[in-house]
């Protein structure tokens, strides 16, 4: 393998079609993006597993949305990992790449030597999508449920959309030959064909019980589904996330008898969307009294961003509602 093949399969998303299955789906290999997320934070391990099964999540539910959209996973619990928050922005135009963010909120001191899904509690799992100015969000919320972040996500789905959904991922850490230690991910992930966009409707609340695929699913439909899903058992760790198969060998290998159709990849890279603007904006509720009272004893406002760690000074007579005209940071 090649540097530059390597290069052009990691941090891609690839969506296919089973045209046969009436199923689409996506491969996704990240690998820069998992480093531009984990190195801006001192995650412990458990925590950056978890981060990286979200990340991954995010990508490939993403590559769904329209371009200068945005979508969001957010997992509240009262477990010892409180809060998991990602982005997934649209590209910009046709061609460049998506950018992800995601962060963490937990306490350290409640982790345990349990499996990364044990340091959750109960909460919930929720999705929202942004379709821009003057457009009403779209958000799906259901419980935390099975023994993964992938099981919520087919949770969420079977239950808010309605939609029959299946992943399957593998994340961890590579060592190289020169002894770096770097996370790499991937996965498969496989949905039936909506007969209406998900992302039409208000989303569910997951109060009625959660619903499997074969609750949905009946007839040639559910054969097809049950087919496909079996063919995905035979998926092997290395196939996802190792550098020697291309996600276009993968789809052959799993399902060349439903002849399987691949589209453009999607290239996805880490990025922010922070800036001193937001931060301003942010703070434009604020009265100058309120502002007082988030001022240093070095007479300045900052600011950190949790996504990215981006840190901000301002100057505290420039912020706030009764602002004076002006920059004027520090």
């Amino acid at each position: 393998m090649t540097l530059g093949q390597k290069i052009a399969w990691d941090d891609t998303i690839l969506p296919f079609q089973l045209d046969q299955a009436d199923i689409r789906g996506r491969v996704a290999r990240l690998d820069g993006v998992l480093d531009g997320i984990l190195k801006q934070h001192d995650y412990p391990l458990v925590v950056e597993a978890l981060v990286a099964e979200m990340a991954l999540l995010t990508a490939m539910i993403g590559q769904t949305i329209k371009l200068r959209w945005k979508l969001s996973l957010q997992v509240q619990t009262n477990g010892p990992v409180r809060m998991i928050a990602t982005d997934y922005y649209g590209p910009t135009e046709d061609g460049e790449p998506a950018r992800i963010r995601a962060y963490a909120s937990y306490t350290r001191e409640r982790l345990t030597d349990a499996a990364p899904f044990k340091q959750l509690g109960e909460g919930y799992f929720a999705l929202l999508i942004d379709q821009g100015q003057g457009m009403a969000p779209y958000q799906g919320i259901t419980p935390i449920a099975g023994d993964s972040l992938r099981s919520c996500a087919e949770a969420y789905f079977a239950q808010s959309e309605q939609l029959p959904t299946r992943f399957a991922l593998s994340f961890g850490k590579s060592t190289e030959s020169g002894g770096d230690e770097h996370w790499r991910a991937g996965g498969v992930m496989l949905q039936h064909m909506p007969k209406a966009s998900p992302f039409a409707k208000d989303g569910g609340s997951g109060e009625a019980g959660l619903l499997m695929p074969e609750d949905i699913l009946d007839g040639d439909e559910a054969e097809n589904w049950n087919r496909v899903n079996i063919l995905l058992d035979t998926v092997e760790d290395l196939e996802m996330i190792g550098p020697s198969v291309a996600p276009t060998d993968l789809l052959l290998r799993l399902f060349h008898e439903e002849a399987p159709r691949v589209f453009d990849a999607q290239p996805v890279r880490f990025g922010c969307s922070c800036s001193e603007d937001r931060v301003r904006n942010s703070l434009s509720i604020y009265s100058a009294k309120d502002i007082e009272t988030m001022t240093t004893d070095e007479g300045i406002v900052t600011a950190d961003c949790q996504f990215c760690g981006a840190h901000y000074r301002l100057d505290p007579a420039t912020v706030g509602f009764e602002a004076k005209e002006g920059p004027g940071d520090s």
